[in-house]
């Protein structure tokens, strides 16, 4: 993780430059924002309704168990959607264009259990800076449990990662609730890590204190002191809601990076990536189901991962148009342009991958 990565700077084709001018004249003649619009508006509303509205009908009405079981499903689905969705882009900077309304959007990370904090320097930083580099992208580390790369250390346990794998992947926002953002702001605040100023670590502290005090006040303590649910069925339901929004968002991400098409390249012994950052993102992302109206709406354009590699400040909602221009840029440039036609053949590609990640590595010998 000490290691300074550099990429190289050589593009003699300049495949960036001329993609960028492309995608700028875009939103130039078609007069329009690279920030977020009205369908991004009302999607938020949405979202927001169908996270929200379930637990204020848990506090006010007497339903039957199915209803509220099925509830706390619909709970996590807007959990996801609004991870997604507005906390997403909210803490790129692309949901609007006035910054209060961003750093708002984005603060809804602190009702779905993360910190903001810790969130960008993860995703804006080391994720969006070094895709799919063993040691540098968090987001392709889980510990010893799962193997995602060839350069991970191999354990025996691992040959069956493509059965258990699933099971984990609901784990993931609970996991910011008990031990994740603790961990997280200790190293990042140790290693001064920031995405814009680095804010002083006590008020960062304070920060994840307070917020979380707040959660387990709002989904724990208020639900048992103001409803007649009995203790575990509401423990049972915040467990639920988490799981449900856990898999989806662990499924969606592992679909764009972590499949058999996807490279997870090194660097050299200088530190230096071996192509610019621009022709890296191509070479790491892939896209997955870009024509099915549902899983655009629904995934904030996260199926759209290599417009939003290339382009983390435009908006989801404008990644089906200025798909088009990436694509073709790629194509004229003989660069990679990766993507399955489905979500079904993007899931079989990712747990291909993880069985063969669990293989045990062929050991070389002089």
């Amino acid at each position: 993780m000490e290691t300074t990565i550099k990429f190289s700077r050589v593009d003699s084709a300049k495949f960036f430059r001329t993609l960028n001018k492309r995608v700028n004249t875009y939103f130039k003649d078609n007069n329009i924002k690279r920030t977020g619009n009205w369908k991004l508006y009302g999607k938020a509303i949405v979202m927001f309704a169908m996270y929200l509205t379930p637990y204020f009908l848990f506090l006010t009405l007497d339903m039957p168990g199915w209803v509220q079981l099925l509830l706390t499903v619909v709970m996590g689905i807007g959990m996801a959607g609004v991870g997604m969705n507005v906390m997403h882009d909210g803490n790129h900077g692309s949901f609007s264009s006035k910054k209060w309304v961003n750093k708002l959007m984005g603060s809804s990370i602190y009702i779905l259990a993360g910190n903001v904090y810790n969130w960008q320097v993860q995703h804006n930083v080391l994720h969006h800076t070094y895709t799919n580099i063993h040691g540098h992208d968090e987001d392709m580390e889980a510990g010893r449990v799962l193997r995602f790369s060839k350069h991970g250390e191999w354990h025996k346990h691992h040959k069956f990662q493509h059965y258990y794998s699933f099971i984990l992947y609901g784990l993931l926002t609970i996991n910011w609730v008990i031990t994740a953002d603790i961990m997280q702001m200790k190293r990042y605040l140790k290693r001064k890590l920031s995405y814009g100023k680095l804010q002083s670590p006590t008020k960062q502290w304070s920060t994840l204190v307070i917020t979380k005090l707040i959660y387990i006040g709002m989904w724990i303590v208020i639900p048992l002191a103001v409803s007649d649910i009995v203790w575990w069925k509401v423990l049972l339901g915040f467990f639920i809601m988490h799981y449900t929004a856990g898999v989806i968002l662990s499924l969606i991400f592992q679909l764009a990076h972590m499949v058999e098409e996807a490279h997870m390249p090194l660097p050299d012994e200088t530190g230096t990536m071996k192509n610019t950052w621009a022709i890296h993102q191509l070479f790491t992302t892939v896209n997955f189901s870009t024509k099915n109206r549902i899983m655009n709406w629904f995934s904030g354009g996260l199926n759209h991962q290599v417009e939003h590699h290339i382009f983390p400040h435009v908006s989801h909602v404008h990644y089906t148009k200025i798909s088009k221009i990436v694509k073709e840029t790629a194509k004229e440039f003989n660069l990679p342009y990766f993507e399955y036609e489905t979500t079904r053949k993007a899931i079989m590609a990712h747990f291909r991958h993880l069985r063969e990640m669990g293989m045990q590595p062929v050991k070389v010998t002089a």
